[in-house]
């Protein structure tokens, strides 16, 4: 009973709870040559003590800095993306942040225009949110760092590092035998083809176990490594659709194996040619197999289940509809759709107006009170916050936590070592080998080796004496009571994220959008689709609010990822199914339309009551069929996380 009472409460618990991770040996490396490679240069040539170098050197360090965390895991065009969007954006932080100086109502304006800009774009997808990070990020350095070298020549240094960190994610990506999340789903399809061949055989049962264990590792890998993503990635969301069109697939093929009937040939070799082609991101060769009309039922499940996946891997267009691409609209309808992702949404709107009180107090705490390094109260504010809707209370705590760990580590580091000295590269380059590790660990512990990183860094440009350790730890300690007072406490709404009720919303929206697009005017399909897209952004900001929490709340909230993806798969068939109808495809009768809507209905009754949603599947002809594939799967994945389901 006593070991009982001196016990941390369960939430204290959840937010020190730490993840051990594998070392990313990969990302190790590069982080410590990217990070510390220009300022190494400087050491070289020997012109540490040189202002001018030293300025250059630390420039370009930030500049690799910002492309080196950019990346994640994923396709080499992801990763760049995401690297233009952080140098790109942090250069614009760059310019920015020289009209944020000085006194007054100027810098207090400007600080409030990028902060409700960063809020805003940051809704749009992953990449976009990790710029506007960095756009607060440099602007609040840009602000307050003073260095003997002009503007132009910062930003071209900043442009040179960010070039460095670049090349080396190319050389890095020489090295990778391919995308870890491909790889795990294209495995998935490999493990089928497998089952389907062992069929009959002693290894039936190594291959079923197989089958379980990759399917529970594909979808393990996509919604880990959406759940480290600040925002929406098309990559994920194809590769989530992929894994939903394989459910009736993996049915036939358990099935098959239980009932000992051999598999067709012609399956086994297409079961492995998708996963070839999903994990490889090639063209499937051949053609689809044909529907089976006679022989047993298991087998013609089995080809049923090759063919709808065929569909989504092989064809392009519905490869991208895997994708959740919206189909292609007239520019002001995809407009419309940007303000409601953004300014139309309460949630961005509601955020932005938080980020930009933080903000905005953080600048004028930065003009009143006596700070020392009057930039990193906004510094703290930015890092804090993160302008991603990720950072609900528990990850506000994290951060701040670590960042305060982080100032002590650094500071204590500053105080022993040798100033500008090499001691102080090699410590840099220490803490940047660890980020990769601790990324994926906390959120708290990333902060810990983070925060001395830039600070060692800082220090180079703008030495400090020892003395300063106590005022770094109040500005410190100023930006997290401002985040947690304006940012949270003064927000009750921000200390849950709803996702149950945003899911339940986004069923609703679809009843209806399909209730106005199969009989309802142009301008009320019109009105409903908006509506549609509006509930599922919803839908996907409470979704990034909650993986962003500890755990438990992240791994029960990535557990609905997969039927989120299917909701908007199934609202832009809906769209796909208007659009020809609108080429002159025949209205589909009204029959079908209200069999489909009941089972919508039901769906959204069963994400309320958590029950089980029967196994009848709608049988639809013409535009209509693709929704109702859509449906079921849908109802698929919610009978997956129904209560007491194993």
């Amino acid at each position: 009973m006593a070991d009982r009472g001196l016990r941390a409460p369960a939430w204290l618990e959840e937010l020190v709870r730490t993840k051990r991770p594998p070392v990313p040996w990969r990302d190790v490396v590069r982080f410590a040559l990217s990070i510390a490679g220009p300022l190494a240069v400087v050491a070289l040539l020997g012109r540490l003590a040189d202002p001018a170098a030293l300025g250059a050197g630390v420039f370009a360090t930030t500049g690799a800095l910002a492309a080196t965390l950019a990346p994640q895991a994923g396709p080499l065009r992801t990763r760049l993306r995401r690297v233009v969007a952080a140098g790109g954006f942090g250069t614009l932080g760059l310019l920015a942040g020289e009209a944020a100086t000085g006194e007054g109502w100027r810098p207090v304006l400007v600080i409030g225009v990028l902060s409700a800009v960063a809020a805003l774009i940051s809704s749009i997808d992953a990449a976009l949110s990790l710029g506007a990070l960095q756009l607060l990020v440099y602007a609040a350095l840009s602000s307050g760092l003073q260095t003997p070298l002009p503007l132009h020549v910062e930003v071209g240094w900043f442009v040179a590092g960010g070039l460095w960190a670049t090349a080396l994610v190319l050389v890095q990506s020489r090295t990778e035998p391919a995308d870890p999340d491909r790889a795990a789903v294209g495995a998935v399809f490999t493990a089928i083809g497998d089952l389907l061949a062992a069929v009959g055989t002693p290894r039936t049962d190594d291959a079923r176990r197989a089958l379980t264990g990759a399917l529970n590792t594909g979808y393990d890998r996509v919604i880990h490594s959406r759940s480290t993503s600040s925002g929406r990635s098309r990559e994920l969301a194809e590769l989530a659709g992929v894994l939903n069109a394989a459910a009736p697939l993996v049915e036939g093929a358990v099935a098959t194996a239980r009932a000992g009937v051999p598999a067709d040939p012609v399956d086994v070799t297409a079961a492995h040619a998708l996963g070839s082609a999903v994990a490889q991101r090639r063209p499937l060769v051949g053609d689809r197999p044909v529907a089976l009309e006679d022989g047993p039922a298991t087998r013609r499940a089995v080809r049923h289940g090759v063919r709808l996946v065929w569909d989504v891997v092989g064809d392009p267009e519905e490869r991208a509809s895997a994708a959740v691409t919206r189909p292609r609209l007239p520019w002001r309808l995809r407009l419309r759709d940007l303000a409601d992702r953004t300014t139309g949404n309460a949630d961005s709107r509601a955020f932005a107006v938080r980020l930009t009180l933080c903000m905005v107090a953080a600048e004028v705490a930065r003009q009143r009170l006596p700070i020392e390094r009057p930039y990193w109260v906004l510094l703290t504010v930015a890092v804090v916050l993160k302008p991603d809707f990720g950072s609900v209370f528990g990850r506000a705590v994290q951060r701040g936590a670590g960042t305060l760990l982080g100032v002590l580590l650094g500071s204590a580091l500053l105080a022993v070592l040798p100033p500008r000295g090499v001691w102080v590269l090699l410590a840099m380059a220490l803490f940047a080998a660890v980020l990769p590790w601790a990324r994926d660990a906390n959120f708290g512990l990333f902060s810990v080796f983070q925060t001395p990183l830039v600070i060692m860094l800082l220090d180079l440009a703008a030495p400090s004496p020892s003395s300063l350790v106590l005022p770094r730890l109040v500005d410190t300690l100023i930006g997290c009571a401002i985040v947690l007072v304006i940012g949270y406490l003064l927000w009750p709404q921000t200390w849950r994220a709803p996702l149950d009720d945003a899911l339940r919303g986004a069923a609703v929206a679809l009843d209806r959008f399909v209730e106005a697009a199969f009989g309802g005017t142009p301008e009320e399909t019109r009105r409903a689709r908006r509506g549609s897209y509006r509930a599922l952004t919803e839908l996907q900001t409470q979704l990034q609010r909650r993986l962003s929490e500890p755990p438990p709340i992240s791994t029960r909230a990535a557990a609905w990822y997969p039927v989120i993806i299917q909701l908007e798969r199934t609202s832009d068939a809906v769209t796909e199914a208007v659009i020809a109808m609108r080429a002159g495809e025949p209205v589909p009768p009204r029959g079908q339309v209200h069999v489909l809507r009941r089972a919508i209905r039901e769906l959204d009754d069963d994400l309320r009551l958590h029950r089980f949603p029967d196994d009848t599947e709608i049988h639809a002809e013409g535009v209509l069929a693709p929704v109702a594939r859509e449906v079921d799967a849908a109802r698929r994945l919610v009978r997956a996380q129904a209560p007491g389901k194993h």
